[in-house]
């Protein structure tokens, strides 16, 4: 795995409706990665993360509400469910790559970046979820990769109240 970082929001409204499903089929859900849409992943190595920078990057945010409105499938396989709306997951990812150039979202796998959550990373699964999903984005999360293999929390950053 190229990285050790990555900066996700958290989605504990889905937990419920998601986990059994993600942790068959989504390989972080077993390593300890909750149910969350990703800002950032590489993120910097552990060494070289400015927590200072990322709460300042992070300042003007308010937290937000939306919903998992729908199943999606990448042509790859990925089954994820899509947040309504998405720019403000977007808007984040794009604050964090103004700041971090040097660190583009999925290695700069892709040319745009559509925020998700994904269910199902390779498997192309049936997913019957009784949507939507009322959610709110009320943080950002920096996990960071352990040596045991597992992902942990290594700092919450609070979204402003609106």
């Amino acid at each position: 795995m190229p990285w050790r970082t990555a900066l996700i929001v958290p989605v504990p409204e889905a937990e419920p409706a998601v986990a059994e499903l993600r942790l068959a089929h989504d390989g972080s859900a077993a390593l300890g990665v909750p149910a969350h849409v990703t800002i950032l992943v590489p993120f910097a190595p552990p060494g070289e993360v400015d927590e200072d920078a990322v709460a300042n990057v992070l300042a003007p945010f308010e937290r937000f509400a939306f919903v998992l409105d729908r199943v999606e499938r990448f042509p790859e396989g990925v089954v994820w469910l899509h947040p309504e709306p998405s720019e403000p997951f977007s808007a984040l990812t794009a604050a964090f790559v103004a700041r971090w150039p040097e660190h583009p979202p999925y290695e700069g796998a892709h040319e745009v970046v559509i925020p998700h959550l994904t269910l199902s990373d390779e498997d192309p699964v049936d997913v019957d979820l009784a949507l939507p999903i009322a959610c709110v984005a009320r943080e950002v999360t920096l996990i960071e990769l352990g040596g045991d293999g597992r992902w942990r929390t290594r700092r919450r950053f609070e979204l402003a109240s609106p």
